[in-house]
Parts: C-alpha cells; sequence; structure tokens
C-alpha cells in the first residue's frame, strides 16, 4: 500500500474508534468500520434508530436482511426495521459462519434456511423455517451448499 493510502486508513481507523455510531452516522463509516474492527469480533446487535426511537435487535434474532437502495430491511421475529446502512456495510460486521449472503439483495441467518428448492431453470429460493420465501442467485446457492455441508446435521 502507498504511503498516502495507509495515512488514510489509519486516520479512518482512528475516527471510527473515536465519534462512530453503528447505524446512526453516514452509511460510508459503514464500509470503514471492519478496518477498526479486530478480527473475528463481530456485531452482537444491530442499532435502529426511528425518529426519537431507537430499536435494538440481537443478531441472534436476526431472521434475513434485505437491500433496499441504502437501506437495510431487517426481519426479525416477524418485524421489520429498515435500518440507513448498506447492505456490504451489514455483511462485513456479521459472522460469516451463521450469515450468508444468498443474492445480491439478501443476508440470511443460516439458522433459519429449512430447505432449498429448485425455482425455474437456473434459480432457486431459500425457504426460511416461518415459511419465508427468498431468492438464491447460483453464486449464493453456491456459497449456502458449501456452508450447509460443512455444518453439523441438527
Amino acid at each position: 500500500m502507498s504511503q498516502r493510502v495507509t495515512h488514510t486508513v489509519i486516520r479512518s481507523e482512528q475516527f471510527c474508534k473515536r465519534s462512530y455510531t453503528p447505524g446512526l452516522d453516514h452509511p460510508v463509516f459503514d464500509l470503514l468500520l471492519p478496518l477498526s474492527r479486530p478480527p473475528h469480533q463481530f456485531l452482537e446487535r444491530l442499532v435502529v434508530k426511528d425518529g426519537t426511537k431507537v430499536t435494538l435487535i440481537p443478531v441472534s434474532k436476526l431472521d434475513y436482511a434485505e437491500a433496499q437502495d441504502d437501506y437495510v430491511a431487517l426481519a426479525s421475529q416477524g418485524k421489520k426495521h429498515l435500518k440507513q446502512q448498506t447492505i456490504a456495510g451489514l455483511e462485513a460486521g456479521l459472522n460469516p459462519d451463521r450469515f450468508v449472503r444468498i443474492h445480491r439483495s439478501y443476508i440470511v441467518n443460516l439458522e433459519r434456511v429449512a430447505r432449498i428448492e429448485p425455482y425455474g431453470k437456473d434459480s432457486r429460493l431459500a425457504i426460511l423455517s416461518d415459511g419465508t420465501r427468498l431468492p438464491v442467485s447460483r453464486a449464493g446457492y453456491a456459497r449456502l451448499k458449501a456452508l450447509l455441508d460443512e455444518r453439523p446435521s441438527r
């Protein structure tokens, strides 16, 4: 890395550690946050701000996340919460052993996947334990299958 880039990354890390509040600041900081997070340290809860109301969602209760422009819709316990964050920023903070990107617009909690069904010629659907049906891309299917094959049977 060039000296200029290294200096910028170091300053960004210092800024994130000093004054960043996940989900409450600008979405660009969500992309910088993984640079300041120690390896193998992942989000434990998500902060969703709606006006003056702040909701905390434990990551273990998150069923899936759906991209909606610069927002993500977080599905948890039958409710959806809208958070101003990119899906890439959210994905960077989630444990990749528990969450997988199954489509450009969806991240799913592996523990919620009940089965995978074919849908059309080259596509599939992930059926969650609550009956929710999510599209799975070809690349997402490969990632999902690899992670499910690694997990011991329930």
